[in-house]
């Protein structure tokens, strides 16, 4: 998964690796927008479309947070990756990827406040969980494309195992 094109997070030819998953994070922010404005102007027209897009995010977004988390602990295995890293890119993105996934999250949660705030104590404060969609789709871009130093041995967590990785024929039980 360390193609050398992926080594630097600030190539901006990097962009185009999981560009699929950018555009879906971009394509569900705007959507998200247009349901919001709609909704905080004509309220009664628009709410219910707003929420229902707004739970959707957010139950897609848990489940990509999940994929994404479970893709990190598999290649936490043999690289070093950090909440940061992960989940807002710092460090391990492509800048250009970096600023849309969490330019992406950012405008989902200012729209989502504005939008709460317009008319309180309604069901368009739901709109608040929306962001999880973007940060769902930043977590997986970074875990299948994103880059992370190597991790190195220690002896108190690796709990005896040498730093070298260990073959088919492994003593070790628990392989």
């Amino acid at each position: 998964m360390n193609d050398s094109h992926l080594t630097d997070p600030d190539q901006s030819s990097d962009a185009v690796a999981g560009g699929g998953i950018v555009m879906l994070a971009l394509a569900g922010t705007a959507l998200f927008v247009l349901a919001g404005l709609l909704a905080a102007v004509f309220m009664d027209g628009f709410m219910v479309a707003y929420v229902a897009i707004s739970l959707l995010e957010f139950a897609f977004g848990m489940l990509v947070f999940a994929l994404a988390f479970l893709r990190a602990v598999d290649r936490s295995r043999s690289e070093t990756i950090g909440v940061g890293g992960l989940f807002f890119g710092a460090g391990s993105a492509p800048r250009p990827v970096r600023i849309r996934l969490v330019g992406a999250l950012i405008v989902q949660t200012v729209v989502s406040i504005i939008v709460a705030s317009t008319h309180v104590y309604t069901a368009l404060a739901f709109g608040v969980v929306a962001p999880m969609w973007a940060l769902g789709l930043t977590g997986l871009w970074v875990a299948a494309y994103g880059s992370f130093p190597e991790r190195e041995f220690d002896p108190r967590l690796d709990r005896g195992r040498s730093g070298q990785a260990e073959g088919p024929g492994s003593a070790d039980p628990k392989e």
